[in-house]
Formats: C-alpha cells, structure tokens, sequence
C-alpha cells in the first residue's frame, strides 16, 4: 500500500453536554472531502482519544469507516499506555473494518528500544494489520530510533513512519536510510513542503481540519512540478502552522473549524478554551488562508 495525498488527522468534535457529535463530523468530513483529501485518520492525538473511552473511540472508527468511500485510505489511531490495551484496541479496529493503524510509543512510560521493538512486533503478532508507526518526541518524550527502525523497516507490514519530530535532518535521514523499505508520511506541518521534497508522498495532516482547501492544493501543486508556486502557498500557511506549533494544537484546530465555518465544538478537559487574545492571534494567522 502506497499511501498519497493529504490525509487529515481528524478532530472529534464534542456536544456542549460532551457527548460526541456525530451530525457535525459528517458535515467536517463532507467539507474536508470537497476539498480533495484522501483518506481519513480518526482517534489520534488531533481527536483526543486519550480522552474517551473504548466505546466512544469504536463509535468514532465505526462512523468514519462507514463514511469512507472506496480509494479513500483509513487509518485508525490505537494507541494505549501499554501493549495489551494496543492489543485490543487494534483487534477491535481490524473488526470494524481498518487494514492499518497509527501507533506512537505508549504514553508515559517511555519504553527503552528494546522493550518498544517487543511492542511492536508483539502489536504484529496478534493482529493481521498493517501499522504505520508515529514518532513524535516532544508529545511522547522519546525518538524513534534508527536501531529500533532498522530492527521494524523490513517486516511486511509496517508500512512507514509519520514523523512529527519537527527535524528535517530526521527526514532526510529516513528517507536516504529506508529507501524502499519505510515510507516518510510527513507529521510536521510547518516543514511539510522540505519533506515533500525528500520522499513523503503522504501528510497525516492535523491542520487540515482547518485549511484542507490550502494544504490539498499545496500537496497538488507539489505533485505537479510548479516548486516556485509550492513555495508561495508555504510561505502563506506558515504563519497559521507556526501558530498551530507553538501550542495549544487541537483548542487551535477546533477553533479554526469554527472560523471556517464547521464547528465542531470545545475541547475536553483538561484542554481549556483559548483566551480571547489567542483567538484573535489566530484567526489573523488564518485570515489569508479562510480566503484561499
């Protein structure tokens, strides 16, 4: 499987009462659709699946899995603070219809490589999908290492890497190192264009849900050669993707749907609402891309 394109990493937009709602994921989904993204990537970090329950999370993946047209790609985020619990998580996933799945390292625990290569193979062993794995240090508090890819990039079903390290060193060195074995799916948006260049024919694209008419026509015109114009359209992202970076991620991506006129609710505790100063900041950030 060669994943392509813009594939958002969605947000789970909750009722006032917190309950999930579902009538406006589909109208989020439906636009993100419109505007040309390829697959769907529910219950990761984006859709604070640390903070629901398995029911809430299978309710998730069943409602995606069931909107997803045929040729879109799905990826079903299921992770856990340990591997039996990732186990699960991912047998239930598998039954509801998802061939691969995004795995960071467990929170929390900060395994040693070793201990994360017994994980992961362990993941493998269990349940007949595909993992993607997901490397995001500063969220996780450790990098996966290249001795721990060199010990997963040749097994036939881990697919590649979304790398959300922020470092482009990573990125070329993933691609020059695991050339045809691991594919480089970018996970860091403010480079997304430098990784574009070095192999990533992919992007798990958490800001998507807020820009997906932008960062879609950036991946097109990537694809299709024109690099000064891909150059333009970054330049113009960058102010929004570096806002989105310096924090509060998902309160920003929640408010950014609001502003591009699919809200999708508040974030649950302990993500508090942004301030009225934040809003403003980023919704001047926004402002040229709400005009794309």
């Amino acid at each position: 499987m060669q994943f392509q394109g813009v594939m958002p990493a969605l947000v789970t937009p909750f009722k006032s009462d917190g309950s999930i709602d579902f009538p406006a994921l589909e109208a989020h989904m439906t636009q993100l659709r419109e505007a040309g993204v390829s697959g769907w990537v529910p219950c990761g970090s984006s859709g604070e699946y640390n903070f629901m329950s398995d029911a809430e999370r299978d309710s998730v993946l069943e409602f995606v899995a069931d909107f997803a047209n045929e040729g879109e790609f799905l990826i079903a985020g299921t992770n856990a603070p340990h591997t039996a619990g990732v186990i699960e998580n991912t047998r239930r996933a598998k039954a509801l219809g998802y061939d691969t799945v995004l795995l960071a390292t467990p929170f929390y625990t900060k395994p040693a490589d070793s201990e994360l290569e017994a994980h992961f193979k362990a993941v493998l062993e269990a349940v007949d999908v595909n993992i993607v794995l997901y490397s995001y240090p500063d969220k996780d508090g450790i990098e996966l290492s290249y001795e721990l890819l060199d010990a997963l990039a040749d097994h036939p079903r881990v697919l590649g890497i979304k790398e959300s390290s922020g470092s482009l060193q990573r990125a070329i060195g993933i691609a020059s190192r695991y050339a045809g074995r691991l594919q480089l799916i970018s996970g860091s948006d403010d480079i997304a264009l430098d990784f574009m260049f070095w192999g990533a024919d992919s992007w798990i694209c958490g800001p998507a849900n807020c820009m997906a008419k932008a960062v879609c026509e950036l991946d097109r015109t990537y694809r299709a050669g024109d690099l000064d114009r891909a150059r333009e359209q970054m330049t113009t992202l960058y102010q929004a993707m570096n806002s989105l970076e310096s924090g509060k991620f998902v309160q920003k991506l929640k408010y950014g749907c609001e502003l591009q006129g699919t809200p999708v609710g508040q974030c649950r505790a302990p993500l508090g609402p942004l301030s009225e100063a934040e809003k403003a900041d980023f919704k001047a950030a926004m402002a040229p891309i709400l005009d794309w």
